[in-house]
């Protein structure tokens, strides 16, 4: 119980905050681009949003086998999908800063997804499935989307992905990717897992080797 509440408890955070910030700087970016589709404000949608994916996570803690909770799973996953297309993520990829948070969020209603499959079909997908699609997806994305952002922009760099940033991006989506569809795969499982694992943690450590100087030597304005 303690685990999936922890769990629960952080990707419900992303959702809220992501709920802000995702729109927000995407809609800051946009405008840099003239007219186009912009991102919908934070609305009475996403309070629903909010509160039927909370119910989903309690029926996660409380009864994780339930057929009502798959329900409840199934119908926060599709939530959250149009919510995040609500956000208009189609319009970033010239910017990775940008689209990394979107990337991000997309694993929040993939984890529900999978979680509504492990309890109706469990011989296809466990339930390990969503909770690494959460915790190796969504927090480890987002965390270091944010990380990214915020060192770039606290240390008077401009708010772009360079090279290094992109390939963090990728390493850690793919990791997290190889780690969601592993059951799926032809091939050893335990060798994926390393794989996965090993892109993960590499994602991290090309992080510190990138940013940690970038944090002790901030851009001097006059």
């Amino acid at each position: 119980h303690g685990r999936r509440v922890g769990i629960a408890a952080t990707v419900f955070l992303i959702m809220l905050i992501g709920g802000r910030i995702i729109p927000s700087f995407t809609r800051n970016w946009l405008a840099r681009l003239g007219p186009g589709r912009l991102p919908t404000p934070f609305d009475r949608y996403d309070i629903v949003v909010m509160v039927v994916s909370c119910i989903a996570f309690a029926g996660w803690v409380i009864t994780p086998q339930s057929a009502v909770t798959a329900g409840l799973a199934l119908a926060a996953a599709g939530l959250n999908a149009i919510r995040l297309g609500r956000w208009t993520g189609e319009r970033t990829a010239a910017e990775p800063l940008v689209l990394i948070l979107h990337i991000a969020y997309a694993f929040v209603p993939i984890g529900y997804g999978l979680l509504a499959l492990a309890i109706v079909a469990p011989g296809v997908v466990t339930a390990s499935g969503a909770v690494h699609g959460w915790t190796a997806g969504a927090i480890a994305l987002m965390t270091l989307a944010v990380m990214t952002r915020a060192s770039l922009g606290h240390t008077g760099r401009p708010l772009e992905a360079d090279r290094a940033t992109v390939l963090i991006y990728i390493l850690v989506h793919s990791g997290a990717l190889l780690r969601v569809i592993a059951p799926l795969l032809p091939f050893d499982y335990m060798t994926v897992i390393a794989v996965a694992g090993g892109l993960w943690a590499a994602a991290f450590l090309l992080f510190l080797l990138v940013y940690v100087p970038m944090a002790v030597r901030p851009v001097r304005t006059a």
